[in-house]
């Protein structure tokens, strides 16, 4: 025995020896698999019955032939390395559906003839399943990544819609199946965040996209004229009426889309009436007791929160669940910052071609635009691009450019978080940023490119931040 065991071997000096052996095999985490030196079967531990879901009593004694013949295993090892005389690692199947890492060495004797050969087993099913679950990621994610393809040539980038944000292009996905439908929707989402421009994607994608659209904003007709201007009047109805009548928005909208905007300001009075026209299905001019049927299509939008105004009865409980059948919420910019460097290079090309420009936005200037709160969201944003195209003196923009009111506003922001400088919220920024986007790609290359930086300075700044 050789002289690193000779402690071993002392110790187990009155004791079983085989018997001691065969413990210690057993206590092994991986699989052991035995045979003699003519590939005959003498010992299997514990741990490879549970790697290969064999059992030893339908193993032992048997030689490595006749179970690979009879479909228990997918090679025997122990022939490889009778020839070979080295160890050999192979890939090994077993007929229980599990599979496992075989390597076998040889043990030889004085002569140098193989005694014993002792494969170790170590199990991959885990591991095969998680390649096979790696794989089923991989085509989703390629089956997502061709529904992205295929909404951007849906959804051609328009001056609220750029369809790079992942929480974008699912509400997106979500709007087009809506679309489909004849349900009534209802878009929740701040100032300036898009949600005529998603209202009308509804519009476009649905059975009604050859009808009329019909943009009414409920918060800019005075109360006294609401009624007349949602349902029309009959000529002489009352004094100063035009002659011929008016025909109101619902009949002109009829068999199309009626998008009303603002709904939270429409006056509790008028909501009963418009209560009745999705439930009735028809319209009563002003001045007249004759019934007109209207089919129309209402998605309505609002910067308010609807449901506080039930509970404070400010809006009717029931025509709250008559328009909220399907909800959809636009996020703020400042919650989808990934978006805002798309969204500022689309515009940066729309007005570059409209004033004739090749004006290019510095990369300082987009760590302000992510510190920056945007109150005014994607039209403020848009506005700003132009602004900046317009007023530029060089062909770079640079922060200095900015309105002294956004960096105003950027100070305030940069007060209440935790960092005590701009450098260092800027730094917090970058930070978010460079993970955010290795994230995203799970590569350097993309992810740098996504930033507009070159694949070594995203190394090395995200090395920084490690």
């Amino acid at each position: 025995m050789n002289n690193k065991f000779k402690g071993l071997k002392e110790s187990l000096k009155n004791q079983d020896y085989i018997k001691m052996l065969e413990d210690i095999i057993d206590t092994s985490y991986d699989g052991i698999y035995i045979t003699d030196g003519k590939a005959n079967t003498i010992l299997i531990n514990e741990s490879y019955e549970r790697i290969t879901g064999l059992k030893s009593k339908d193993l032992i004694g048997r030689n490595m032939s006749e179970i690979v013949k009879s479909g228990i295993m997918s090679e025997a090892t122990s022939f490889q390395v009778m020839e070979s005389k080295e160890p050999v690692t192979v890939y090994q199947l077993f007929n229980t559906g599990k599979s496992a890492m075989v390597t076998s060495t040889p043990f030889f004797d004085e002569l140098g003839n193989i005694t014993m050969i002792v494969s170790n087993v170590r199990d991959i099913t885990e591991l095969k399943e998680l390649k096979e679950k790696v794989k089923i990621s991989k085509n989703e994610n390629k089956k997502f990544k061709g529904i992205i393809e295929e909404l951007k040539l849906q959804i051609p980038s328009t001056e609220y819609i750029v369809a790079e944000d992942e929480n974008m292009l699912n509400l997106l996905l979500l709007a087009k199946r809506v679309a489909k439908v004849d349900s009534s929707v209802i878009i929740y989402g701040e100032t300036g965040t898009g949600k005529e421009v998603l209202a009308k994607y509804i519009y476009n994608n649905s059975i009604r996209k050859d009808k009329p659209f019909i943009k009414v904003n409920c918060g800019a007709i005075p109360e006294t004229l609401i009624e007349s201007e949602f349902f029309g009047y009959t000529e002489g109805s009352f004094t100063g009426a035009t002659r011929g009548g008016k025909t109101g928005i619902f009949e002109a909208a009829n068999n199309g889309t009626l998008f009303l905007d603002e709904i939270g300001e429409l006056p509790l009075n008028m909501q009963v009436k418009l209560l009745r026209v999705l439930q009735d299905g028809e319209i009563l001019k002003i001045g007249s007791n004759k019934p007109i049927k209207v089919d129309v299509r209402i998605i309505a939008a609002t910067n308010r929160n609807l449901e506080e105004m039930v509970k404070n009865e400010k809006f009717r409980e029931d025509l709250y669940y008559r328009l909220n059948v399907v909800p959809l919420r636009l996020m703020p910019l400042r919650e989808r910052k990934s978006s805002i460097i798309p969204m500022a290079e689309y515009f940066l090309k729309i007005y570059n071609e409209k004033y004739k420009q090749d004006i290019k936005i510095s990369r300082d200037l987009y760590r302000y635009f992510y510190v920056y709160n945007w109150p005014g969201n994607v039209r403020e944003l848009r506005n700003l691009i132009e602004r900046l195209t317009i007023t530029a003196m060089g062909e770079e923009v640079t922060v200095e450019d900015l309105p002294s009111r956004m960096i105003e506003n950027i100070e305030v922001d940069v007060a209440g978080s935790s960092a005590t400088k701009l450098e260092d919220a800027l730094s917090i920024v970058e930070k978010s940023m460079i993970f955010r986007a290795f994230e995203k790609h799970g590569n350097v290359r993309d992810a740098a490119k996504e930033l507009g930086i070159d694949a070594s300075t995203f190394v090395r700044k995200r090395k920084k931040y490690i």
